[in-house]
């Protein structure tokens, strides 16, 4: 059975840092493509970035480049999203997920997903 987990949400002030982590298991990951989402309320789930478990490449919202890194620990099955400068409009609830398509941005790819963390910014 596959579970993503996330953790490391939070509330931060705005100019603040926190890093997500999302645990993989029940299966192997190696050619997935890992991602984090994020949705604030009543919008729709937005990409952030993604990691290629096998060759490390990664991909970013234009939105958080330069602010966010991607990272994956593969002795752990564990991905992180490091979250840096954060902003207000940051404020969602990040979600895990993990498709075996190409790097990809479009939530419908990815087949699995975590329950998600909260993540809130104060101005």
């Amino acid at each position: 059975q596959v579970q993503l987990v996330e953790s490391g949400g939070g509330l931060v002030q705005a100019g603040g840092s926190l890093r997500l982590s999302c645990a993989a298991s029940g299966r192997t990951f190696s050619s997935y493509t890992m991602a984090w989402f994020r949705q604030a309320p009543g919008k729709e789930r937005q990409f952030v970035a993604l990691v290629r478990w096998n060759a490390g490449t990664t991909y970013y919202a234009d939105s958080v480049k330069g602010r966010f890194t991607i990272s994956r620990d593969n002795a752990k099955n564990i991905i992180y999203l490091q979250l840096n400068s954060l902003k207000p409009e940051d404020t969602a609830v990040y979600y895990c997920a993990a498709a075996r398509s190409p790097a990809t941005t479009r939530a419908p790819m990815y087949e699995y997903w975590g329950q998600g963390t909260q993540v809130t910014v104060s101005s």
